[in-house]
């Protein structure tokens, strides 16, 4: 995110460009600006003595969020973001949403279904237009607009005396808690018109009463699964009666993973391109020496007849800088390694456990974690084509953590229904620290056995929702007590 009143201050060339983006963006909200952008009444200026009594408490701020947008029709991109955290909210706000597990069983699925093919749909103002029984107030200063802007809307006339301006907000817009539930709410009732559904259980995934199309939803961006493309044209049409969409038949890219379709060969190559060496540059790390381990490994004890816990680290704490900065590396790569790269879970995991309160230690695990992301910074994961059978490599170590706790592992995969079960992309990995105590080294597995399990069931869910009938789910483990238990 860029720093819009950097951006006007930086040089005249930067200040004219976001201006005017900054002036779009206002148009859009309002009532339009004329040869530019076409209004959605979303918002009204209007003076301070306007603002009903029972309102002014509720008045809040709005954000100026600057992004570069590359791929997008409108590459410098402006949005007007309301201060969300001040607004009380009549309503529940909770808004379902498609995680990143039923998107990557969908990936498999698409690959693995004869026919199947993937579109991309990108509803444009999504949360614009959507009406609220409730309306909301912001405040500005006129310092933040345009001048073009000022002068069309004539808002010197409605600033205060100290330049503040006020603005009523008739219809969902961004960062108001409730934008996202109400625009949904009405996407629903518009295409329940035209058989499609949400799954009760499983949030974001959508499917039609007859045809051979289902779709996740994050937010405004459609994922699509279809067999026929006139299955996918009608979505379109439904969409398109009420909303602009932007399509991507080639289904080049979803939720910011690029995606590299092989059907003739049933594959899916999922990638972040450049993703991780912006990531280096934003914390200005330079590669120190190839690093093939993003975590520092435990030192084998030869011969001990006994495994105790770790002893408290008691190097010096960091500095408020220095906890940021371990927040921010994990804050950031936490998505890719969801994503793309499950090698990045276990590190991850350690240094956020440590990030309320960060030793130098901690940022020792920083430091050769960058480095591993500078070695191997442009991560593929690939899907084959399969029989759509879940299946789960369950693990754990013993006493390897902190307060003598235990680690858990899980490598989820789709496979064949075969008595070898072949390997597969990680459709979901976990890596986390159980919380309890255990005994021993068998306890430790049977609790690795247990979450693994846990979370191997709404993984089953989706994939029966989407038609993939489960077979009594097969999970390995390395530990025979374990698995005589």
């Amino acid at each position: 995110m860029l720093n819009y009143r950097q951006l006007k201050k930086k040089d005249p060339q930067t200040k004219t460009v976001w201006e005017y983006s900054f002036g779009n963006e206002i148009g859009r909200l309002a009532q339009g600006m004329p040869g530019r952008t076409e209004g959605t009444n979303t918002i009204h200026f209007i003076g301070k003595n306007e603002v009903p009594k029972d309102g002014m408490r509720d008045v809040t701020y709005a954000s100026i969020v600057c992004t570069e947008r590359p791929q997008k029709a409108e590459k410098e991109r402006t949005r007007l973001v309301g201060g969300g955290n001040l607004i009380n909210s009549t309503i529940d706000c909770g808004t379902p949403t498609a995680d990143l597990l039923t998107v990557k069983l969908l990936l498999n699925s698409i690959i693995s279904t004869p026919g199947a093919k993937m579109a991309c749909f990108d509803v444009k103002n999504f949360y614009l237009n959507t009406p609220m029984e409730r309306y909301e107030y912001l405040r500005m200063h006129i310092d933040d607009f345009p001048e073009d802007v000022i002068e069309h809307y004539n808002l010197r006339e409605k600033a205060t005396a100290d330049g503040y301006l006020y603005m009523e907000v008739r219809k969902g817009m961004y960062g108001l808690p409730q934008a996202g539930i109400i625009a949904q709410e009405l996407l629903e009732k518009r295409l329940n018109k035209h058989g499609y559904f949400q799954s009760k259980l499983t949030p974001g995934f959508w499917t039609h009463t007859t045809r051979t199309i289902c779709f996740t939803l994050v937010v405004d961006d459609f994922g699509i699964k279809y067999v026929g493309e006139e299955h996918a044209m009608h979505l379109l049409n439904a969409l398109q009666e009420h909303y602009e969409v932007e399509t991507d038949w080639a289904a080049e890219k979803y939720l910011g993973i690029t995606l590299d379709w092989d059907y003739d060969n049933g594959q899916v190559h999922l990638s972040m391109p450049g993703y991780v060496k912006k990531a280096l540059i934003r914390f200005q790390h330079e590669l120190k020496q190839l690093q093939h381990s993003p975590h520092p490994h435990e030192a084998k004890n030869y011969g001990a007849k006994v495994q105790y816990a770790k002893p408290d680290d008691e190097s010096q704490s960091l500095d408020i800088e220095g906890k940021r900065f371990v927040q921010q590396v994990c804050g950031t790569f936490l998505y890719y390694g969801r994503a793309v790269d499950g090698t990045m879970l276990m590190p991850l995991s350690a240094i956020a456990a440590d990030q309320a309160n960060p030793i130098e230690a901690t940022m020792q695990k920083v430091q050769q974690f960058l480095d591993y992301a500078a070695t191997h910074s442009d991560a593929v994961l690939i899907y084959k084509a399969s029989d759509m059978i879940l299946a789960v490599h369950s693990d754990a170590s013993y006493l390897n953590e902190p307060k003598a706790r235990s680690r858990v592992g899980g490598h989820f995969f789709i496979t064949n229904d075969t008595d070898e079960l072949p390997n597969n992309g990680a459709v979901l990995n976990i890596a986390q620290i159980i919380k309890h105590v255990m005994s021993s080294a068998a306890e430790a597995e049977l609790g690795g056995l247990f979450i693994n399990a846990r979370e191997d069931i709404p993984a089953r869910i989706v994939l029966e929702e989407m038609k993939h009938k489960q077979p009594p789910a097969p999970i390995q483990s390395d530990n025979s007590t374990a698995c005589g238990s």
